[in-house]
């Protein structure tokens, strides 16, 4: 990653859960030195990375910066008067299209990305659109930052990071959806609810720690449940009956549609 120098990070919205996870990260890669990272906060500054520097000015930031992270909410953004000047500008916001960015920012070096809260543990995946300025240089920096915050993907139009906003950049929330109805289901048949928790939370983490080890594509699970005909294969064709994927396309469909909607709001 050749950047002509220590490479200066900001992040605009350092203090909230996703910047703060994403400045962390970075760190802890090694792609930027602390006194080279610079954090932004927008009514207290948070006790952590005080070797780096903090300031509420967010177009300070920029102007130390030579990659500017946006991690403000979208219904915030228009409010945020940052001029990049040629800069790397890089959204973790849903919704915001790059032709806005570019013309907002005054740079066409610019990246729509979609992270989730799991980079606070290392494990999000987000997938990028790049505008057409965006140089070879910087893609290698994208790839290393949410490299560092788990795996990430290039894709090759705003559609497709507008249908993954819902698919993967609601992070946790879908597996904790499912939880919390299994949890629900345990107690009222008369489990306590510490136990219930626990059962449930540590189903949830296995599964994705299985997923993640063997690498098996979850058709081919859910078939060898199904094959063999027990109690997971009775409990799956139940749920289904009750329109549990009819459900889930039906969310990820409402999703992608309010990531439009909020596009066109900008």
């Amino acid at each position: 990653m050749e950047t002509g120098g220590p490479l200066r990070v900001g992040v605009i919205g350092a203090a909230g859960w996703l910047g703060g996870a994403i400045a962390d990260a970075i760190l802890d890669a090694g792609i930027v030195e602390p006194q080279n990272l610079s954090l932004s906060y927008r009514s207290e500054r948070p006790d952590r990375f005080n070797r780096s520097f903090w300031t509420s000015d967010n177009q300070a930031l920029a102007d130390r910066s030579d990659v500017i992270v946006l991690s403000v909410r979208p219904a915030d953004w228009l409010s945020l008067n940052v001029v990049a000047e040629g800069k790397l500008v890089i959204s973790v916001m849903a919704g915001i299209r790059l032709s806005a960015l570019v013309e907002h920012h005054r740079t066409d070096r610019v990246v729509r990305t979609l992270p989730n809260a799991a980079a606070e543990v290392r494990k999000s995946y987000t997938p990028w659109v790049a505008a057409a300025g965006l140089q070879n240089d910087d893609r290698d920096i994208i790839r290393a930052i949410f490299d560092a915050c788990g795996s990430q993907d290039e894709v090759h139009s705003e559609a497709e990071i507008d249908y993954l906003t819902g698919l993967t950049g609601s992070g946790p929330a879908f597996p904790a959806l499912l939880a919390e109805a299994m949890m629900a289901d345990a107690v009222s048949q008369g489990l306590a609810p510490e136990i219930a928790k626990r059962a449930v939370n540590t189903l949830i983490t296995g599964a994705g720690r299985l997923l993640e080890q063997r690498e098996d594509c979850p058709t081919d699970i859910v078939q060898t449940f199904l094959d063999y005909r027990g109690t997971t294969a009775a409990a799956i064709e139940e749920m289904r009956a009750a329109g549990f994927d009819t459900a889930v396309s039906r969310g990820l469909r409402a999703a992608f549609r309010k990531s439009v909607r909020m596009g066109e709001a900008s």
